[in-house]
């Protein structure tokens, strides 16, 4: 399985961290534009929403919906509203990723446009800008939100929403170190929940586990809202599950599950601890309620590996099928999805095809260790393993621990007859997780019974 990525999860929380700003300037008259004078919104579900949202806070689906639907009508009669028009593309995005609709991104994008054409950027909107960051963050387009966010700490250093958009967008790039300084400013400007969020994965890609861990644990205690802690517990349950440990993940996805039943990263990421404890019917069943609730084609993935290492190989190529009608939804609306499907490609169809989207990538400036990773994956799955080589050496020097980037190089090593440094990283891989994945797993323990022991040397001078 598949889970080494800029989490989906950490993207939602960018979405949310936009929307609580815009809300939350919309909400105390702050606005400085056209649409100033434009209500709050209707009290009940919308007007909880904006309450969480102001603070910081994550609202749950069904407020969320209330105050999209509430924007909505509002802007049908006062369309020169562009506060209005940031708070409803903010919304969409948020939605959009919750959701797993990548067709509520267009929406987003002509909302969000729609508030600069009122209100141009030059001017001030901030508010749209950050929408557009968070949007461009969503779609895998690190580099539009890398400019979006910049722009706004350029004219507004002290609007925190525009820290968490770059903190997303430098990990995306790989820019670890950039990642890093927003990663503090955001929590000097707003701490909480979202920064202590952003914080521990800035930790977890520089492989300091406890300290990942220590400050997801502070997320949870500091959430205020049950949507916002689910989000933390879940956040908390990937880390686990990362260490090796998949018990104490499927108890944290558990307890985000308590909090909001359809969270679908907790849905995914507590099927994958029960497929790794052997209990692999329940994992089944956990992640067709995650397709269910986010339809994304890294659920699709997981489950089809899993289905195939069960042997269940026409169950395996439905869920494979699926995968690619996801993808190509998200692309048809503008989400770049090339790396799961790369990875699919790779592994299981054409690993040519992966290497030509994955090297595409990389051009763009996408040189983060999952795209390093599976870009030399691909290559070894092409039949070039010295050209893989080098990607995966990045992929396992940069800090983050990763079992599957460890088999990847491994097995790559072992093509290329380097026999010592292969033992080391397989044995790596299954070290830091025995059971990293059902289809993988069993594979990196039969090349490493294959490589045998390392050789005895005789003593010098004998």
């Amino acid at each position: 399985m598949k889970t080494e990525r800029v989490s989906r999860a950490v993207l939602l929380a960018g979405a949310g961290a936009v929307l609580a700003g815009a809300v939350a300037l919309f909400a105390t008259d702050g606005l400085v534009g056209p649409g100033r004078d434009g209500p709050r919104p209707a009290p009940g579900a919308a007007g909880q929403a904006v309450r969480a949202a102001g603070a910081g806070a994550r609202a749950s689906l069904p407020e969320l919906h209330a105050l999209i639907g509430d924007r909505e009508k509002w802007l049908r009669a006062h369309p020169r509203d562009e506060a209005s028009w940031a708070v409803l593309g903010a919304a969409y995005v948020e939605r959009g990723t919750r959701e797993g609709d990548p067709a509520a991104f267009p929406r987003a994008e002509r909302a969000l446009r729609r508030s600069l054409a009122v209100y141009p950027a030059a001017k001030g909107n901030a508010d749209a800008q950050l929408g557009l960051g968070a949007l461009a963050n969503a779609r895998g387009d690190f580099a539009a939100a890398r400019r979006w966010g910049e722009a706004v700490r350029e004219r507004s250093p002290r609007r925190w929403e525009a820290y968490a958009v770059l903190v997303d967008a430098y990990r995306g790039l790989g820019d670890h170190v950039s990642a890093g300084r927003a990663a503090d400013r955001l929590g000097a400007l707003r701490p909480g929940a979202t920064a202590l969020s952003r914080a521990a994965q800035v930790y977890r890609d520089r492989g300091w586990r406890e300290d990942a861990s220590a400050t997801a644990a502070e997320a949870v205690a500091r959430a205020d809202t049950p949507a916002e802690r689910a989000a933390c517990l879940q956040r908390l349950g990937d880390l686990a599950w990362e260490r090796g440990e998949p018990a104490e993940a499927a108890a944290r996805h558990a307890a985000a599950l308590d909090l909001v039943p359809r969270h679908g990263p907790a849905l995914a990421g507590r099927a994958r601890a029960l497929a790794a404890l052997g209990r692999t019917e329940e994992a089944v069943r956990g992640y067709r309620a995650a397709l269910e609730a986010q339809p994304l084609p890294e659920y699709a993935l997981e489950a089809g590996e899993l289905l195939q290492a069960l042997g269940r190989r026409d169950e395996a190529r439905e869920q494979y099928a699926r995968l690619r009608e996801l993808a190509e939804e998200e692309a048809a609306h503008g989400v770049n999805a090339s790396l799961v499907p790369a990875r699919f490609e790779a592994d299981h169809a054409d690993p040519e095809a992966a290497v030509t989207w994955l090297r595409a990538e990389w051009r763009r400036g996408h040189r983060s260790v999952e795209v390093a990773d599976a870009l030399g994956w691909a290559l070894y799955r092409a039949g070039r393993a010295r050209e893989a080589l080098p990607f995966a050496r990045r992929a396992t020097e940069r800090g983050l621990r990763s079992a599957l980037f460890s088999y990847h190089r491994g097995m790559i090593e072992r093509e290329l007859g380097m026999a010592g440094a292969a033992r080391r990283r397989l044995s790596e891989a299954l070290r830091v997780h025995p059971e990293f994945s059902p289809l993988f797993a069993p594979r990196a323990r039969e090349a490493l019974a294959a490589l045998g022991e390392p050789p005895l040397r005789a003593p010098r001078g004998r």
